[in-house]
């Protein structure tokens, strides 16, 4: 058996068309590089014919140079009651300049007869001109065989037909599309055998994920006889999205011995997956397979514990094989082992005596309202606050905070922040737009008389969670700071609670400050 798939990235094009999505010349365009990079082998620009901007990648992308994968024009068959190279959708693929064009067509009867409004005869010509026209230009055929699997369910004997006129015209790949998402693996697998055994020729699948079944239905594909897989990265695409090539990729390769892309390229997913959804400027799933962030996190005790003694006990693959990493979380779920984990990779030394107090102090703070598990910076402090030795390198005195309120000017606030550093006393006042930001001002002031180089630090994010609404005013709040050192991209988040916001809020504040100052920021 022929152990290579192909893989088909339509991210692109089938990606842009979800919800949110939109991305500018210069993004397409670099997508296109990094998935070269990655080594896909086909990747789909677009419908030149559709909009300008396809239009306009088609023609930059010819300047580019790809060292593993061929450019793809997508387009329909040609039209009914036309000839083929009369056709200006025909002409304009052509025009793209790409070594491969991937057409599609109608396979199911329903469409025929409601959709396109043609003759069954009429679709299996549309079918064969196309792919013979596309062949007598040069080009790499892949057919996509549109809505194929409710087709053959429809209608069997006519779904086959129109493979076979695209095989006549000259196919390269007939690709076999669950176009609704609706199908299940066992009929995947079912059909895409039967055609697999019918023709002599390369076959393909490409499935949405409507069902929730977008990768298994392509890896049961795969198992029965696809050679030629077709999806998009972080599974983008028009209403629940296409099949995910994130999860794809790995499962074929390391669970079904498959060959898509080197090892190498392999350890390389995550950073892909986190580029894609940076430039498409969507938050990443940070519970994805195999990319995720929490992939390969693990928050009880027992687990933890577990996996300290062997990593395979509760990990399907070494998150490396994926660029990814494994991740101790601690909460109040958490045994010894989790900050044990932790204080390690921070470079923490902690016995285990330290790590059971730390492990008590955490689980009476989460009963309190604090949340670790989102503040690892936080976290990170309690640990190395238990070191006898640990000096931190300020010290509240007192804060004050309050409204001003003024018909003329409106509304603003103004803090005063009294602090201790290296036993000199600092006293500062700042204003802001609210009573936390004027704090956070005058906190930042007041460091910076010793510590310049926090002028970097920023606060990114600021959340705010009721824990007990039913208790109106008096109600316990969580504060979730995010920070970022502009100077190095580095992220962290403490975490603050309270009946009193302003007390969360600072609490959160000192943190924040307080780990950028001993962890090197």
């Amino acid at each position: 058996m022929n152990n290579q798939v192909f893989i088909y990235d339509t991210t692109l094009r089938d990606g842009t068309q979800m919800e949110g999505i939109s991305l500018s010349l210069q993004d397409k365009l670099s997508i296109a590089q990094r998935l070269d990079d990655f080594g896909v082998h086909y990747i789909e620009g677009g419908w030149p014919g559709s909009n300008p901007k396809d239009a306009e990648f088609f023609d930059a992308v010819r300047e580019m140079e790809f060292k593993n994968a061929k450019i793809a024009a997508f387009g329909s068959t040609r039209r009914r009651g036309m000839a083929v190279e009369d056709d200006p959708n025909m002409q304009t693929l052509v025009a793209a300049g790409t070594p491969v064009v991937t057409l599609y067509g109608k396979s199911w009867d329903l469409h025929v007869r409601d959709v396109i409004r043609a003759d069954p005869e009429e679709n299996l010509d549309m079918i064969k001109d196309s792919c013979a026209f596309m062949k007598a230009n040069g080009k790499e055929v892949v057919y996509d065989a549109e809505h194929f699997f409710d087709g053959y369910k429809a209608n069997p004997e006519y779904a086959l037909l129109t493979l076979q006129a695209a095989v006549s015209g000259g196919a390269d790949v007939l690709v076999l599309c669950d176009t609704n998402g609706g199908s299940l693996p066992w009929e995947i697998a079912e059909i895409m055998r039967t055609v697999a055994d019918t023709f002599d020729v390369a076959v393909g699948i490409h499935t949405h994920n409507d069902g929730g079944c977008g990768v298994a239905n392509s890896l049961a594909a795969i198992d029965a006889g696809a050679v030629h897989v077709q999806g998009t990265i972080n599974g983008y695409g028009e209403r629940v999205g296409n099949a995910n090539l994130c999860s794809i990729i790995p499962d074929a390769q390391l669970k079904m011995g498959r060959s898509l892309v080197d090892e190498q390229s392999l350890s390389a997913l995550k950073d892909l997956a986190h580029y894609v959804a940076e430039i498409a400027n969507l938050p990443h799933d940070t519970h994805a397979p195999f990319v995720g962030d929490s992939a390969f996190s693990h928050k009880g005790g027992t687990h933890v514990a577990a996996m300290r003694r062997n990593p395979e006990s509760y990990q399907h693959i070494l998150p490396e094989l994926v660029g990814n990493v494994q991740r101790s979380v601690v909460s109040e779920l958490s045994g010894r082992g989790n900050i044990l984990d932790k204080a390690a990779e921070y470079g923490i030394d902690v016995d285990n005596e330290a790590a059971v107090n730390v492990l008590m102090q955490i689980k009476q703070l989460e009963s309190e309202g604090f949340a670790f598990e989102a503040a690892e910076a936080s976290m990170t402090l309690l640990i190395q606050r238990m070191n006898p030795d640990y000096t931190p390198p300020f010290k509240l005195l007192d804060f004050n905070s309050w409204i001003n309120v003024r018909n003329d000017v409106g509304m603003s606030s103004t803090a005063t922040v009294h602090i201790e550093i290296d036993g000199e006393d600092v006293l500062t006042a700042a204003q802001g737009n609210g009573p936390v930001n004027a704090l956070s001002m005058a906190l930042r002031k007041a460091l910076f008389t010793r510590y310049p180089h926090l002028e970097a630090i920023h606060l990114a994010d600021y959340k705010v969670r009721i824990l007990d609404g039913e208790n109106g005013t008096e109600a316990r709040t969580r504060v979730l700071i995010d920070f970022i050192d502009q100077s190095s991209d580095q992220r962290w988040t403490t975490v603050g609670a309270s009946t009193n916001i302003i007390k969360a809020s600072w609490l959160a504040l000192a943190d924040s400050y307080e780990f950028a100052l001993l962890n090197g920021n």
